[in-house]
């Protein structure tokens, strides 16, 4: 027997075909993409592209839902004629790697690549469809080499820049944390300490250079993105309207706000100035000083998610200064906060009680006046007032009609070891200087265990023949910077890389983007809808305007998958209802699994494992693959001298399941494979039987629709209905139209709205052939029991309503 040959066992055996197939399909490599055929244009391209995985372990039951689902859409593009990218590879810089360090006195490498391959050995076993000649490593220097390339072309667009500023600081793991990395409690989301703040001179991405064409190019994506994370997107970015009004102080510069009701303005009684802002302290009295500091104590010790609690009690202190409201003429006093933050706007806020919860909160506690502008219970034109107040300001020369946004710039410092180091050399005499390009990457110096302990500061900074170079320009003493970048970056031009990963003299061939670009399906977790997606937004943007790539957004579809929960939780060792992967594959096996995930629910939806039986999905297997067993017609027969009745039935399948596949529908591709399955046994078993050419067509298509959620199953269909591997390189079936065509149809006959009879009809009956049968159906005549017929509506073929 041949090593491809069918097994002629007669149970199926589920771990015995993986071990069989899995060294064939290593050996075919039959998902390489071909490079060549994209760029010449002999097939449509194909990328499909799902998130890398953090090697923090073995794969999860989070991994094998989204691998799985992605994996249907990939081998079915594949059918349909396309060139498909599929890569995978690892996003492998992250804190955990560094605490596993020190806790083992190692160095993070050894954790990261160890998990790695792990998890690729996994990955192989799962049968997922990956081109593994393009596997990438966020931590391999071959890879960040180049994040530091990109790194200096946006500085050299004036995207990157260095400033003070007041960061949320994790006093355990001695880090900046990102304002998503803090949870509602005030807490680290990593280890649970108490989130503080911290003046740092950290390293921003100017990603409100492009806040307006990232707002806008949103109504692109609304038809291909799923609308929550459209929204998402939208509301972190927060365009809003309004305008820009300064208040004077005397003997200080203006106060400026933004507001989005300038025709409130008469009803700003007081100003707010947020407490860690430094024009609190510019504008503060000499007597209210002291007052300031001891409140400015109390307002680090909360993050901002805290400070922005509708329900938080509201404090402040009187700055001891009144400003001039620009058309009233009043003087209001002027006191800092902690309702407003410092990076929000301009810190400072105009307050109008009368209309605004949080002020007439504060207003209502300190006994400041509440001055109302309009009438909740009157009419009023808002858009009319709004423009008329921006007319007064700007007639005033106290300001001007604007639009402002929530994105704040991205802040990607960290001081953290396991991270690409930020190419920039600090020198006394000329700045800050960039490692120049031929020097590049800027690699880690070798640091394991106790020298990553966090100490206030980058762990870098320790090691200080690294730290001390020459610099580049004068040649005098410098020093490198010791902060890594944050870890979104990385994973915010992976897919760049991928087109040429192996490529050492530039980041990605600008040919290939042209080719394969943009990405056309992502799929992914709901918990990087805003922050990864839109950093991924912003790189392209900035790459385009640099001349590498030719298209404007990173992802033309994306969808984001639920989460597999258990009993109705999530999952998790505190509660005790995990579920080990690793255990169900040894008990089900690979394709009963991945069945269970692709038929449990929408992509986008939840799976809860307590309610879905993948024992029942092993059954299913082996009742398909007994066909492939009974099939006894030859392999080259004609099949449209088959039945025609179990042809229709095949062809009506495939039809369908492409338009389902089309909308990510995979779960119902699967219910119908299970109702192709049944209809193929009944025709063996009472039907036209084994022998019929029908049967092999329909057991044919089984394999193939199978292939897309289980793959060994389908391989070993394939091999013994006669064919050689890989059913993955099979063409999709072509459906005959003439096949679609139904004998018959069921229209159904209702009085006064209630199902009284159906009739079996033609497809194009007429209109009043369809009226005629209705009335005269025995059912229909004695439910009217001699009332007069008042209406008769006909939908041919399929309904009739009669109105008596």
């Amino acid at each position: 027997m041949s090593e491809t040959a069918a097994s002629p066992e007669v149970h199926y055996d589920a771990h015995a075909v993986e071990a069989k197939w899995l060294p064939v399909w290593e050996r075919l490599d039959a998902f390489r993409a071909d490079d060549a055929a994209v760029l010449a244009g002999e097939r449509p391209k194909f990328y499909g592209l799902t998130m890398f995985p953090y090697p923090s372990g073995d794969l999860h039951m989070g991994h094998a839902e989204v691998m799985a689902l992605h994996d249907v859409l990939c081998r079915y593009k594949r059918f349909r004629g396309f060139e498909v990218l599929n890569p995978m590879g690892w996003d492998s810089f992250g804190l955990p790697a560094e605490n596993a360090a020190i806790k083992n006195d190692e160095h993070p490498a050894t954790y990261t690549y160890a998990n790695i391959e792990t998890q690729f050995s996994s990955f192989k076993k799962y049968g997922l469809s990956f081109d593994w000649s393009r596997r990438l490593h966020t931590s391999d220097p071959e890879y960040y080499k180049w994040t530091q390339w990109i790194f200096l072309k946006l500085r050299e667009q004036g995207l990157a820049y260095r400033k003070n500023s007041a960061v949320n600081w994790c006093p355990n793991d001695q880090t900046v944390l990102a304002n998503e990395q803090v949870l509602a409690d005030g807490t680290c989301e990593r280890c649970g300490a108490e989130v503080t703040k911290k003046e740092l001179t950290q390293w921003y991405f100017r990603t409100t250079a492009y806040a307006q064409e990232l707002y806008d190019s949103l109504d692109d994506l609304q038809d291909s993105w799923i609308p929550k994370v459209v929204n998402a997107q939208r509301n972190w970015i927060g365009r809003s309207e309004g305008a820009h009004v300064s208040f004077d102080v005397e003997g200080h510069d203006p106060i400026t706000v933004f507001t989005t009701r300038p025709d409130t303005l008469v009803g700003a009684t007081f100003m707010v100035v947020a407490a860690d802002a430094k024009l609190a302290q510019q504008l503060v009295a000499p007597e209210r000083a002291q007052a300031l500091e001891e409140y400015l104590a109390d307002v680090r010790k909360a993050s901002d998610i805290d400070r922005l609690a509708t329900d938080r009690p509201k404090t402040g202190v009187d700055l001891g200064v009144s400003a001039t409201n620009p058309l009233t003429g009043e003087q209001i006093p002027v006191w800092a906060a902690d309702y407003v933050l410092a990076d929000y706007g301009t810190g400072a806020i105009m307050a109008v009680p009368a209309h605004d919860d949080r002020d007439r909160e504060f207003a209502e506690k300190f006994g400041l006046p509440i001055v109302p502008v309009y009438d909740d219970e009157q009419p009023y034109d808002k858009a009319a007032e709004v423009s008329k107040a921006i007319a007064a300001v700007e007639a005033s020369g106290h300001g001007e009609g604007t639009v402002n946004f929530r994105l704040r710039d991205w802040l990607l410092s960290r001081q953290r070891y396991w991270g690409a180091p930020i190419p920039i050399i600090h020198c006394a005499a000329c700045g800050e200087v960039p490692v120049p390009e031929d020097q590049l990457p800027v690699e880690l110096p070798e640091l394991r265990g106790a020298d990553l302990k966090p100490k206030g500061t980058s762990p870098l900074g320790a090691a200080t023949e690294w730290v001390n170079v020459s610099c580049p320009t004068c040649g005098g003493p410098a020093t490198r910077d010791t902060d890594t970048m944050d870890t979104f970056v990385d994973s915010s031009w992976y897919f760049f890389r991928y087109l040429s990963p192996h490529d050492s003299t530039q980041a990605f061939d600008p040919a290939l983007a042209k080719a394969w670009g943009p990405v056309d399906f992502y799929l992914g977790g709901s918990e990087h809808a805003v922050l990864h997606l839109l950093y991924a937004r912003f790189f392209t943007k900035a790459m385009r305007d640099m001349g590498l790539i030719d298209w404007d957004e990173p992802f033309s579809a994306y969808l984001s998958q639920g989460t597999v929960i258990n009993n109705g939780h999530k999952m998790s060792k505190s509660l005790g209802n995990g579920v080990a992967l690793g255990a169900q594959l040894d008990e089900y096996g690979v394709d009963a699994v991945r069945l269970t995930l692709v038929f449990a629910s929408p992509p986008e939806d939840n799976i809860d494992w307590a309610d879905v039986s993948p024992a029942g999905s092993a059954k299913f297997l082996q009742r398909a693959w007994r066909l492939s067993g009974d099939v006894t017609s030859a392999v080259d027969v004609d099949v449209t001298t088959g039945d025609v009745g179990m042809r229709k039935v095949t062809h009506k399948t495939v039809e369908e399941a492409a338009h389902l596949l089309d909308s990510y529908r995979f779960n119902v591709v699967v219910a119908r494979t299970m109702e192709l399955v049944n209809a193929t046994r009944k025709a063996i078993d009472s039907g036209c039987g084994p022998e019929d050419p029908a049967v092999r067509e329909a057991a044919e298509t089984v394999a193939i629709l199978l292939s897309l959620v289980a793959p060994y199953t389908a391989e070993e269909m394939w091999a013994r209905l006669g064919h050689e591997p890989s059913v993955a390189q099979a063409a999709w079936p072509t459906v005959d139209p003439a096949l679609l065509v139904e004998d018959a149809v069921t229209a159904v006959v209702q009085i006064q709205g209630k199902v009284r009879g159906r009739l079996e009809v033609a497809p194009d009956i007429s209109e009043a052939d369809l009226e005629a049968a209705a009335l005269a159906d025995p059912a229909v005549v004695k439910a009217i029991d001699g009332r007069a017929v008042r209406k008769v509506i006909v939908r041919a073929p399929k309904l009739v309503n009669i109105v008596v």
